[in-house]
């Protein structure tokens, strides 16, 4: 089941850290980052439910999180393709699990925001599960991505998702969002805040990324993290 975390309760509290946003990664990962975002990155499915869901095939990294909190704009600027987020953007695809290929090697899945209060109640209730259901039994999923918006930290809505996944094992690594809408001191304070909340999550990643899609803060960093996450590229 990919980067699963470690099952069971009581263990000790996990040290987590941040990527520094202005911190480049390693040449070698960096390219290799780049080189996988360059890729064509097409859209597959959208499954609104479970039957729909293409079977697994590559690795996949979904993407999650409070609606608003910048899921488009992150894969947006992972990408480069503003067509990614118009394709997610369409009526009533926010409401499924939408499957885009990446260069034959790796399945991003964007997941439908969670929070959004104007929704008929059944309808909420209906991608809750699936979702639920796509978190906690899919083979290929190799991590999910928690997206957080500086401005806001972990909030109340968050945390069931969380407490889903420690009981699943599905490692999940916190992505924050917006960043460049916070002053320093201020986002010192939320990822402090943000790293105390993590340490007693099982299934929590211990590196905490931090990004930008309006600036470009914490891109490479992330390319390079989720290029590690994909299936080898084929030999020529």
């Amino acid at each position: 089941m990919g980067d699963h975390a470690p099952r069971g309760r009581g263990l000790a509290e996990k040290t987590i850290v941040v990527y520094p946003p202005d911190q480049a990664p390693e040449p070698a990962e960096e390219e290799a980052g780049r080189l996988l975002f360059a890729k064509s990155c097409d859209f597959v499915a959208g499954a609104s439910t479970p039957e729909a869901m293409p079977p697994p095939s590559l690795p996949e990294v979904a993407f999650a999180g409070r609606s608003n909190v910048g899921k488009s704009s992150l894969l947006n600027a992972l990408t480069g393709r503003n067509a990614l987020a118009r394709v997610s953007n369409t009526p009533g695809r926010t409401r499924q699990l939408n499957f885009f290929d990446l260069g034959h090697r790796l399945m991003l899945v964007d997941l439908p925001g969670y929070g959004y209060a104007e929704a008929p109640k059944h309808e909420v209730q209906r991608w809750t599960e699936l979702t639920r259901l796509y978190l906690k039994g899919r083979s290929s999923l190799r991590r999910a991505l928690l997206l957080i918006d500086a401005r806001h930290g972990i909030k109340p809505a968050d945390e069931p998702l969380m407490a889903m996944l420690d009981e699943a094992a599905v490692s999940f690594q916190i992505v924050l969002t917006k960043a460049d809408k916070l002053a320093a001191k201020a986002l010192s304070e939320t990822l402090a805040g943000i790293a105390a909340a993590l340490a007693r999550h099982t299934a929590a990643h211990p590196v905490i990324h931090v990004t930008s899609a309006a600036e470009g803060t914490g891109i490479a960093a992330l390319r390079a993290a989720l290029a590690a996450l994909a299936a080898p590229a084929p030999h020529c």
